[in-house]
C-alpha cells in the first residue's frame, strides 16, 4: 500500500514544479519570457521545445518547488531538483510532441502529463519515501488532476487553454 502522505507531498511538489510557470506567466505576461531552446531549429524543420518553454518558467520552477519544499519538510536542494527534473520530463514530452509533428499547445494526453510526473520521481524515489506503487498511484493522479485542474484555470483565465 503507497504512503498517502508521501503521495500527497510529492503531488503538492508536482503541482508547484508545474503550475508555478503559468502563474509567472499570468502575472510577467511577456517578460523575461525567452525561450529555452533558443529559438533552435532542427534537421526536421521543427523547433528543439517551442517557445512556451521559456528560461523564466524554468527558474521560477526550481525557485518555487524548492520553497515548496521547504514548506513540506524537505531539504531546499530536493525540492531544486524535483523541480529540474520535473521540467526534464516536460522538456521530454515537448520534444517528442515537436517530432511527432504536433505544434505548440496541441494536446497529447499523457504524453503531456506523464513524463513530468514519472522523471522527477523514478529520480528522487528513495529521499521521497515512494515504492513502485506509489509512484504509480502519483502519476496517475498526477494525470487527473492535471486535466481537471488545467480546465478549471482556463474558466478562471489563468490558463491560456484547457487540456
Amino acid at each position: 500500500m503507497p504512503d498517502p502522505v508521501a503521495v500527497l507531498c510529492v503531488l503538492v511538489l508536482l503541482g508547484a514544479a508545474n503550475g508555478s510557470p503559468i502563474l509567472a506567466k499570468k502575472l510577467l505576461r511577456d517578460r523575461f519570457a525567452a525561450p529555452l531552446d533558443g529559438g533552435t531549429i532542427l534537421w526536421d524543420g521543427r523547433p528543439l521545445f517551442g517557445a512556451s518553454k521559456t528560461i523564466r518558467g524554468f527558474l521560477v520552477s526550481i525557485v518555487v518547488t524548492a520553497l515548496v519544499a521547504v514548506l513540506l519538510g524537505y531539504d531546499w536542494s530536493l525540492g531544486a531538483l524535483f523541480g529540474a527534473a520535473s521540467l526534464a520530463g516536460d522538456l521530454l514530452s515537448s520534444f517528442l510532441k515537436r517530432r511527432l509533428g504536433l505544434w505548440l499547445h496541441d494536446q497529447a494526453s499523457g504524453l503531456d502529463q506523464i513524463p513530468e510526473a514519472l522523471v522527477p520521481t523514478l529520480l528522487l524515489r528513495n529521499e521521497l519515501g515512494l515504492s513502485a506503487g506509489g509512484i504509480a498511484v502519483t502519476v496517475v493522479a498526477f494525470v487527473i488532476l492535471a486535466l481537471v485542474l488545467s480546465r478549471l484555470l482556463f474558466a478562471l483565465r489563468i490558463r491560456d487553454r484547457p487540456y
